[in-house]
């Protein structure tokens, strides 16, 4: 267990789960885009750690670039904004959107239409963890499956803390938000 994290918090997948479910899912990912030279999109900043992962493990051609959707500012819900746009043309391009977590699906579903809208031939989304709940959307790749709580770790965060850590924790109620050293709570 991290230091860093609060009193309470409990490891639902260490480091050792999650890089071999990146090694999985990297394989079934790797059969199905081996000769498409696909580009892979990462949604940021969340998508970061795991598009890292997934694209060391790649032995094919592909092109990379990122969209950059804020859902929250400092807390959870409120409204979605585009911070970045593709920059990459897709059209008639297969693509692989690339996401940390898939929870309540409003941010993938919002980047998926922004993907098709921009005449990609065929679109595929891939998340770390999908969670137990009802989505706004689907995937077609989870590395892993996990419960419905609010998880940090590998790119996951509260409020821009905890994205670094190794494996994913679940953080208890009441700890949604961080008071960093010589800030006031």
């Amino acid at each position: 267990m991290s230091a860093l994290l609060p009193p309470g918090a409990r490891c639902v997948f260490d480091a050792e789960t999650v890089d071999a479910a990146v090694d999985r899912v990297a394989v079934e990912i790797a059969l199905r885009l081996w000769d498409a030279r696909p580009v892979v999109v990462c949604l940021m900043n969340g998508g970061l750690p795991f598009t890292a992962d997934l694209v060391r493990r790649f032995h094919f051609d592909l092109e990379l670039d990122y969209l950059h959707l804020s859902r929250y500012r400092h807390t959870t819900g409120g409204r979605l904004r585009f911070v970045r746009r593709l920059e990459r043309s897709v059209e008639g391009r297969t693509v692989l959107l690339v996401d940390d977590v898939l929870d309540e699906g409003e941010t993938l579903a919002a980047a998926q239409r922004e993907v098709m809208a921009r005449g990609c031939a065929e679109l595929l989304s891939a998340v770390l963890v999908r969670k137990d709940t009802q989505t706004a959307t689907e995937v077609d790749y989870a590395a892993l499956e996990g419960p419905n709580e609010f998880l940090v770790g590998r790119g996951m965060d509260c409020d821009g803390a905890f994205r670094q850590l190794s494996g994913i924790y679940a953080l208890p109620t009441g700890t949604l938000t961080v008071h960093w050293p010589g800030s006031t709570p």
